[in-house]
């Protein structure tokens, strides 16, 4: 009785110096981590883990040399074995949040709350990725070093390593959707194609790249839907990402006016209200005719924004502004089908009306640059160049 009582004592005394040592270590690092973000997360997420670790630990070793009396027993064996396994789960969890502690720190560097971001959301899908394929591989390996404390699973290793090539095979095909799915979210994070916060469109649904994981995709929709695809989805089907490249993105608002529109005075319009509102970022603002078709004409106003979300403003704002512009300022250039009603015998007035001479009105030697998307301003150059090339002839451009 009195030996049992002298190990109960050794590892309550260990539990508590080792608890006692982890607390003041922990009280250094976060006086010394006051600048220092790396100090400063491990600090906070890895103490927890460290303290587990360093009790469970001690406690072993004064078990251990505490319990000499009881060499051969059944219950020494036992508690030993479980105070082993204690302590192989404690130390894969302080590795698994020292980890998580190096790739908080990573993070920390990049932000993607700027205008900027593509690169950073690119290294923030890519940590996030393998935060979670580290975090699975601690898992597996601890699972399995803690099998091999136990003899019968040693025992059969050699067999099972015999058969492994076989159970891969079937493993492999019953589980071939999901292995899929994992590469294709490896190959998402590493081949730069869509990454966090992206903005895309996927099933004729725009919306944003909430969340990226080994076998599914969140997109959040722009009502706050959440659609939900497997990530062999984005490696399979062509989609749209509208900010792979930079945040900023062209938008287009058409109308079908009739022939009778002023499109000068349309173009100088959108110009002004490009000019007075803060969502336009000042790189394109052009007005076109686009179709003359089907007695109206559809004219498209192609206009720029700084993101996604302030295009879509945009582009409501530009169609409630000239659908108004058009009805209060020019009314007969508002859609209408014209008839023409003749007699029996087919004889229509205009055919009895003496026609008169057409003046022509002056070409303009100069267009506007608003009149033109590839050309007339450095923005619009470079598009044409990266459209058409910088040494195709100009009878090609056209």
């Amino acid at each position: 009785m009195h030996s049992y009582l002298v190990t109960v004592v050794a590892a309550l005394a260990a539990a508590a110096i080792a608890v006692a040592l982890v607390e003041v270590v922990h009280r250094l690092i976060r006086r010394w981590g006051r600048r220092s973000l790396l100090l400063t997360e491990l600090a906070e997420h890895a103490h927890r883990a460290f303290q587990v670790a360093a009790t469970v630990l001690a406690v072993q070793f004064a078990v251990r040399f505490s319990t000499g009396y009881a060499i051969g027993s059944g219950w020494r064996q036992v508690l030993l074995h479980l105070l082993v396994l204690a302590v192989i789960a404690a130390t894969a969890w302080l590795v698994a949040s020292l980890l998580v502690v190096v790739e908080d720190t990573a993070l920390a560097r990049f932000r993607v709350d700027v205008p900027d971001n593509r690169h950073a959301r690119r290294v923030r899908t890519q940590v996030v990725m393998l935060r979670r394929v580290t975090i699975v591989v601690i898992v597996v390996l601890t699972l399995g070093v803690m099998l091999m404390t136990f003899p019968a699973v040693r025992g059969i290793g050699a067999g099972v390593l015999t058969s492994a090539g076989v159970v891969g095979v079937v493993a492999a095909l019953a589980a071939q959707s999901l292995l899929g799915n994992v590469f294709a979210g490896l190959q998402l994070a590493f081949s730069d194609a869509v990454r966090l916060d992206d903005v895309v469109v996927v099933e004729g649904e725009w919306g944003r790249i909430e969340e990226l994981t080994l076998s599914y995709v969140v997109v959040q929709i722009w009502d706050d839907r959440r659609l939900i695809l497997p990530t062999s989805y984005f490696t399979s089907t062509p989609f749209q990402n509208w900010t792979r490249t930079e945040a900023a993105v062209l938008g287009t608002a058409e109308f079908e006016v009739d022939w009778s529109v002023p499109v000068q005075a349309m173009r100088e319009e959108l110009r002004r209200l490009a000019e007075s509102t803060e969502l336009w970022d000042g790189r394109v603002c052009v007005l076109q005719v686009t179709d003359a078709t089907g007695g109206m004409i559809k004219i498209r106003a192609l206009v720029s924004a700084a993101s996604a979300g302030a295009l879509w403003d945009l582009r409501c704002l530009v169609r409630e502004h000239l659908v108004a512009w058009v009805r209060d300022q020019r009314p007969t250039a508002m859609p209408r089908l014209r008839a023409e009603v003749g007699d029996a015998a087919g004889n229509l007035p205009w055919q009895w009306v003496q026609p008169r001479r057409s003046t022509r009105r002056p070409v303009e030697a100069e267009v506007p640059d608003d009149a033109r998307l590839f050309g007339g301003s450095d923005d619009g150059d470079a598009r044409s160049e990266a459209f058409v090339g910088p040494d195709e002839p100009a009878e090609v451009r056209r």
